[in-house]
């Protein structure tokens, strides 16, 4: 159909990754002739990922390839409003750009979307054949109580909340991003959380997740005292 899907990917020390993030990406769009962009925003990483990124739009060109950098790191949240300024497409697709989440899921999404004709697709670890590899039992324990707590709590209606790999209807998106106060891991959660409020519908798609493969990974001890901190407002708030 006359769909547009722009692809949002927040980048910070990624050199490694995103080469090869947006090969995929570029291979499984042209594979399922579905029309797409894609949004690389920047927070001004010192290892050279913009220089990258600048090389990237010369192979594949800038109709498909939009570096929309910024001066420095300014969260996730930000860098989805920031990329939305940018998109042409009426379907957003955010997702990480260090490789835990493959691109050859997007087509299942965009399906998946067809057929419920959902407001939001969202990739799950914790449903069907989903999964994560890759992660010391800690991480684990801490995704899946996170998860569990959060169910709990709010009665969100999803079974991932955490992830970040996720199809939204373009005006859904900024819809959400207008209510949402979260900065960081809790805010994934809280556009779920804030979606089933606004009556929105959610499709899901079990999806593997991959630990990241190079760099660091930028989930610390001060994330989860954010996430319990975040989580409780969300519940005093909804």
């Amino acid at each position: 159909g006359g769909d547009k899907f722009s692809v949002l990917l927040p980048t910070y020390n990624e050199r490694e990754n995103l080469p090869l993030v947006v090969w995929l990406l570029v291979r499984t769009f042209r594979q399922s002739g579905n029309n797409f962009e894609i949004i690389i925003i920047d927070d001004g990483s010192p290892d050279g990922t913009q220089e990258i990124a600048e090389q990237l739009e010369k192979i594949y060109g800038s109709d498909k390839i939009l570096l929309r950098p910024r001066p420095r790191k300014l969260g996730l949240g930000t860098a989805y409003i920031h990329g939305m300024k940018h998109a042409t497409g009426n379907f957003i697709v955010i997702m990480d750009a260090d490789l835990s989440h493959h691109p050859k899921f997007i087509p299942e999404f965009i399906r998946k979307q067809k057929e419920g004709n959902f407001d939001i697709v969202s990739g799950t670890r914790y449903k069907g054949n989903g999964g994560v590899y890759g992660w010391d039992l800690k991480r684990k324990l801490i995704s899946r109580g996170a998860n569990f707590i959060t169910q709990v709590l709010l009665r969100p209606g999803a079974s991932d909340l955490t992830g970040s790999f996720r199809l939204y209807r373009k005006e859904v998106l900024q819809k959400l991003m207008e209510k949402c106060v979260s900065k960081g891991y809790v805010f994934q959660m809280e556009m779920i959380v804030r979606a089933r409020q606004l009556g929105y519908t959610i499709g899901e798609v079990p999806i593997s997740f991959v630990d990241r493969v190079y760099g660091e990974s930028k989930l610390g001890g001060n994330e989860i005292v954010s996430f319990l901190k975040g989580l409780l407002t969300l519940f005093a708030t909804t």
